[in-house]
C-alpha cells in the first residue's frame, strides 16, 4: 500500500467525510459562515445544496464540531424514513431517550402526536438553560412529501420570541426543484438561508490536494507537478470526490514507479484505470496517443515472447534466467519491493489554507512571531500562504473570533526566540507583505493587536 511507502499516518484521499480533511474553498467558507450565522440567529430553515461529491456531508460534520455543550445536535443520514421513524431518530440523537427505552418504554408504540409532544417538552426545557437544538438532514432530496411537510410542522415549535429548533436540510441540486413544487410551497417560503457548494477552481484544486497531503502527514515529501494539477482539475471537473479518486490512484501508480513526484503521465494512467474521460487537447498529443498504443504493443510482444521462451526452454537451449535473453523492450517488468523510506532532508510543508486548522503550535513565553495579516476570505489566505510556502517558512494559522459567526484567519510566521530574528524574517517577505509586523507571542490571539 502506498500509505506505508510515503509514510502517511492515514490515507490522504479517503472518501470518508472526515472534518479534519475539509478544505474551505471560497464557496465552502461562505456556506459554512452563512449556516453558522443563521443557526446562531435562531432562524428556522436553512438549505444547503451542491452537486454530487462536492463535500456536503463533510461540511455537515464540520459544522457539528463547532457547537459547544449547550447545543444538542441530530444528524440524520437516512432520508428513507417514515415520519414516526424520523421523530424517534431525532429523540435518540438529542439524548431524550435511550435505545432500550425506545424499544421497550412507552415511546415504543407512541403515536406521532406523542412523539412530537415529547420533543416539544424537551425543547422547552432548553429555554431557561439558554440551550439550543439543531437538526441536520442529509440527502434531503430523497425525503418524501409527507416527511418534508412534517419537518415544516416541526419548525412551528417556538416561543413568542425564538424558534426552538433550527433545521438544516442538505441535498443535491434537485432539492431546490423539490422544494419549489406546489405542494411544498409553504415550506419553501419558510427558508431563510439558501447556500450552495460549487466545484473547485484550478487554484483551489492545488490547495485542496496539498491540504490533504499535509493532514495525512507523510514523512516523504510528495509533490504534484503543475501540469498534473491542471489535468486533475480538468478530469475531475473540480469535484472533490473525483479528485480524491484520481489522486488516490495516482499515488498508487507513483508508489509502483517508486517516485514521490506525481506527473501528468501518472494522472493519465490513473484516469484510464478509473474509466474517467480525458478531454481531447488537454494532454500533449504524442503522450495521449501513445499511452494506449504502448500497452497494446507491449502486450503483443510479451505474448509472442512467452511462446518462444516455452519452446526454447523445452529444447534446453539455455540455462539460468530465460528472461535475460529478451530485449529490454519486451522483457516483462519485475516488480521490486519499494526501497526503505529515507527521512527527507527538508522540513514537511506547512499546512495549506482553506480548512479548519489542526492547531497552531503552543505559545512559547517570550517568543516573537511575524503577523502577516488577518483575513476574512479563504481566497486571500490561499494567495498569501502559497507565497509563504515557497520560502519554507514556519507558517501557522490562527482563527480569531470577531463576533458571532465572524471568524477571521490570521497568518503568522514563527515562533522565534528573539525580536531581531523575527524581524530578519519579516524583512525577507517581499514588497507584497509590507504590512507584516513583529509581535510578542502572547498577543497573537487578540482581536485587535496593538
Amino acid at each position: 500500500m502506498y500509505e506505508e511507502y510515503y509514510g502517511f499516518v492515514q490515507p490522504p484521499f479517503s472518501l470518508t467525510p472526515d472534518p479534519r480533511f475539509l478544505y474551505r474553498s471560497e464557496s465552502h467558507d461562505v456556506a459554512l459562515q452563512q449556516v453558522w450565522q443563521a443557526i446562531r440567529r435562531k432562524e428556522g430553515f436553512i438549505v444547503l445544496t451542491g452537486d454530487i461529491g462536492t463535500g456536503k456531508t463533510t461540511l455537515c460534520r464540520t459544522l457539528l464540531e463547532q457547537f459547544d455543550q449547550t447545543t444538542f445536535t441530530a444528524l440524520i443520514l437516512n432520508p428513507f424514513l417514515s415520519v414516526e421513524e424520523l421523530l424517534r431518530e431525532v429523540l435518540l440523537s438529542f439524548g431524550v431517550v435511550s435505545k432500550d427505552a425506545m424499544k421497550t418504554g412507552r415511546l415504543a408504540t407512541a403515536s406521532k402526536h406523542e412523539l412530537i409532544r415529547t420533543l416539544h417538552d424537551f425543547l422547552l426545557s432548553l429555554v431557561p438553560l439558554h440551550g439550543s437544538a439543531v437538526l441536520i438532514i442529509d440527502e434531503a432530496q430523497h425525503l418524501s412529501s409527507d416527511v418534508l411537510e412534517e419537518i415544516r410542522i416541526l419548525s412551528n415549535l417556538e416561543t413568542n420570541d425564538q424558534k426552538l429548533l433550527q433545521i438544516v436540510i442538505v441535498g443535491q441540486l434537485n432539492l431546490l426543484d423539490v422544494l419549489a413544487s406546489a405542494e411544498l410551497r409553504q415550506l419553501d417560503q419558510r427558508i431563510s438561508i439558501r447556500c450552495s457548494l460549487k466545484a473547485l477552481t484550478r487554484e483551489e484544486v492545488e490547495a485542496y490536494v496539498t491540504h490533504r497531503l499535509w493532514v495525512a502527514r507523510g514523512s516523504t515529501s510528495v509533490s504534484f507537478t503543475p501540469k498534473a494539477f491542471d489535468l486533475v482539475h480538468t478530469v475531475a471537473s473540480g469535484v472533490p470526490r473525483k479528485i480524491n479518486l484520481l489522486c488516490d490512484r495516482a499515488l498508487m501508480i507513483g508508489c509502483e514507479a517508486q517516485t514521490s513526484r506525481i506527473t501528468e503521465e501518472h494522472i493519465v494512467q490513473a484516469a484510464s484505470q478509473l474509466g474517467l474521460e480525458i478531454p481531447k487537447g488537454k494532454v500533449r498529443g504524442e503522450r495521449a496517443a501513445t499511452v494506449g498504443a504502448q500497452r497494446s504493443r507491449r502486450g503483443r510482444a510479451l505474448a509472442v515472447a512467452a511462446v518462444v521462451l516455452a519452446a526454447v526452454a523445452a529444447a534446453g537451449y539455455f540455462v539460468g534466467n530465460p528472461l535475460e535473453w529478451l530485449s529490454p523492450d519486451v522483457r516483462p517488468a519485475v516488480r521490486r519491493p519499494p526501497p526503505p523510506r529515507i527521512a527527507p532532508d527538508v522540513l514537511p510543508l506547512p499546512p495549506p489554507v482553506g480548512f479548519p486548522v489542526v492547531g497552531p503550535p503552543p505559545p512559547i513565553p517570550g517568543s516573537f512571531s511575524v503577523l502577516v495579516g488577518t483575513y476574512d476570505s479563504a481566497t486571500q489566505v490561499a494567495v498569501v500562504e502559497l507565497a509563504l510556502r515557497t520560502q519554507r517558512l514556519p507558517l501557522y494559522l490562527i482563527d480569531v473570533p470577531f463576533g458571532i459567526g465572524d471568524i477571521r484567519r490570521r497568518v503568522m510566521v514563527g515562533r522565534f526566540p528573539t525580536r531581531d530574528e523575527a524581524d530578519g524574517v519579516r524583512q525577507k517577505l517581499g514588497p507584497s507583505m509590507n504590512d507584516a509586523r513583529v509581535i510578542p507571542g502572547e498577543l497573537e490571539r487578540l482581536r485587535v493587536v496593538p
